[in-house]
């Protein structure tokens, strides 16, 4: 089976860290949404098969839709794709606009799950990200969406902010849980090219990001959301019950996907490809029929590669017998023979004929991971 997911490019705000392509000037907004229903046809035959498991709206800020647009983006899906009657449906949200009305709206719809990005649970980080939100509307807006029976909810949270000591980061993480939410995403904060953040800190406004500090963070909340009965599954995410994210679990699972919307990617296990990411002319051009993409045909080191990188993040690992088997010995044995500095400095563990990150390399997975590409 497959995934859809749908990139809404409008915000409120320009949060000071992110770099996803958005805009906050909604004029324009008819015109894009339009746009991806129509793209949605346009690409009704790039996936391997039509039957999907999981819908997921991204952004930018998908709540910020009308449950008009919303429902015109589902119609569309159902009409060109077999929605299998249990997928998961995810609407990433933000806090400010999940009201009791806009709760009611949703339960009515195909979505089953809420991903709400609080980022922090203390108003002084909220300001300091320049957030819609604050720490109050964000607790209301989990306990809402409880009430209204949303049983598969996820957080985001942001560690390794200036002026975040660890007892307060601690604080946060066990706010969170106290709310009784069963997934968690937490990201260290990164200096992203072309943000507010990096601005701040190229003129000498803010000083740089301690990458202690957040090593020591990501270290308490491993061992907090453990310690708890939550389970790592992959490197920033975290669920309780078994509740893992399908969708992005399939990503990591090298399944197949379409993007659709300005900015979005996609992948069908034979070639990525990925739109334009400036909203007018993403509409112009699907307005004339035409798609706005470019495509990457991907070759045998593209697709060990990216197997090798997503598979490290998470907790099944990087299975030798599947490289063997897709690849080839010869590759199974390069890759072996890359891993083992990692293993003798305890970051790589290797059970059976399986690479796994241990405890003291997740921080570091991603370069891990590129030490083992082919070239």
């Amino acid at each position: 089976m497959s995934g859809i997911y749908i990139h809404i490019p409008f915000c409120k705000k320009a949060c000071h860290y992110c770099n996803f392509h958005f805009s906050t000037i909604h004029s324009h907004k008819q015109r894009v949404v339009a746009a991806i229903i129509k793209e949605i046809e346009l690409r009704k035959n790039y996936l391997p098969s039509n039957k999907i498991e999981s819908i997921y709206f991204g952004g930018g800020t998908p709540s910020i839709l009308t449950q008009v647009e919303l429902n015109s983006i589902f119609n569309e899906i159902y009409k060109y794709f077999d929605v299998n009657e249990g997928a998961e449906i995810t609407l990433e949200a933000n806090p400010d606009d999940l009201n009791i009305n806009r709760l009611k709206e949703l339960k009515k719809s195909p979505i089953n799950r809420l991903s709400i990005g609080i980022q922090s649970l203390r108003d002084e980080d909220l300001i300091w990200m320049n957030r819609a939100h604050s720490a109050n509307e964000a607790k209301e807006s989990i306990r809402n969406a409880k009430e209204f029976g949303f049983e598969s909810l996820s957080i985001d949270l942001i560690y390794g902010t200036p002026n975040l000591s660890n007892d307060a980061w601690k604080s946060n993480i066990l706010q969170a849980m106290d709310l009784g939410v069963n997934h968690i995403s937490s990201y260290c904060l990164t200096v992203e090219t072309k943000t507010a953040l990096s601005h701040l800190i190229e003129n000498g406004k803010l000083d740089p990001l301690s990458e202690e500090q957040a090593v020591q963070q990501f270290d308490i909340l491993i061992d907090t959301l453990e310690k708890n009965s939550f389970e790592q599954y992959e490197i920033s995410n975290f669920a309780k019950d078994g509740k893992y994210a399908i969708h992005n679990t399939n990503y990591w699972m090298n399944k197949p996907y379409i993007g659709i919307g300005p900015s979005a990617h996609s992948f069908n296990q034979t070639e990525r490809s990925w739109n334009i990411a400036n909203n007018i002319l993403y509409a112009e051009a699907i307005e004339k029929n035409e798609l706005p993409m470019e495509t990457e045909v991907l070759s045998i080191a593209n697709k060990l590669n990216e197997y090798v990188m997503t598979s490290l993040r998470t907790k099944w690992g990087c299975s030798l017998n599947y490289i063997e088997s897709n690849f080839g010995y010869k590759y199974a044995e390069q890759i072996l023979q890359q891993a083992y500095p990692h293993i003798q400095k305890n970051h790589l563990t290797k059970e059976g004929n399986t690479l796994l990150v241990s405890k003291a390399g997740k921080f570091f997975s991603d370069g891990i991971a590129s030490d083992l590409f082919l070239l």
